[in-house]
């Protein structure tokens, strides 16, 4: 059974950093391209960054650039997503999710079969 579990989301100040993590189980996590999403409220889920399984290839959406890390860890089958800078429109449920690596990364959410619960970031002005 496939599970990933995030954490580290809290409530932070404008400018202020923070690390989430997602923990995967269930597959073979080096094969798996790994994404970040985020849904704010009222608002439709929408890509932050992706990883490829090697974590040699990363993408990230305009919104984020410059100021979010997405990274892995093959051996703790654990992705990241480091925060800096944050803005009150960070503020969003944040989830992982996994895909099969085919060579391509993707921004399409319905490209990505599995996921998180989700982990909820606030950012105060």
């Amino acid at each position: 059974q496939v599970q990933l579990v995030e954490s580290g989301g809290g409530l932070v100040q404008a400018g202020g950093s923070l690390t989430l993590s997602c923990g995967a189980s269930g597959r073979t996590f080096s094969s798996d391209a790994m994404g970040w999403f985020r849904q704010a409220p009222g608002k439709e889920r929408e890509f932050v960054a992706t990883i490829s399984g090697s974590g040699t290839i990363t993408y990230y959406a305009d919104s984020v650039k410059g100021r979010f890390t997405i990274s892995r860890d093959n051996a703790k089958n654990t992705v990241y997503l480091q925060m800096n800078s944050l803005k009150p429109e960070d503020t969003a449920v944040y989830y992982c999710a996994a895909r099969s690596w085919d060579g391509s990364t993707s921004r399409r959410y319905e490209d990505y079969r599995y996921w998180g619960q989700g982990t909820q970031v606030t950012v105060s002005s």
